[in-house]
């Protein structure tokens, strides 16, 4: 009996696979579209961003004027041992 079933499941193999993986398709498709969230938000074109951004920044401006470079307290009351710093 196996061997007849086997010789059968054989041959026909794509007739049977086909419908098959047609419904397991249309059910995760369907089960996604249930389960997930398919909404986007909308961002501006990246080249639009960069514009806007180039804009706002000063540095395009006047390159000498570079804030991150420049350190505005004193150089040496950077470490300094807890009975030297100020008591604020």
């Amino acid at each position: 009996m196996w061997p007849i079933l086997m010789q059968f499941l054989r041959t026909n193999a794509p007739y049977i696979t086909l419908p098959v993986a047609a419904i397991v398709g249309i059910i995760g498709y369907n089960l996604e579209g249930l389960l997930s969230d398919r909404y986007t938000p909308y961002n501006k074109p990246i080249q639009d961003q960069r514009v806007d951004r180039q804009i706002d920044e000063d540095v395009l401006n006047d390159p000498t004027n570079v804030q991150k470079l420049k350190y505005k307290e004193n150089v040496l009351g950077k470490n300094v041992s807890p009975s030297l710093q100020n008591k604020n």
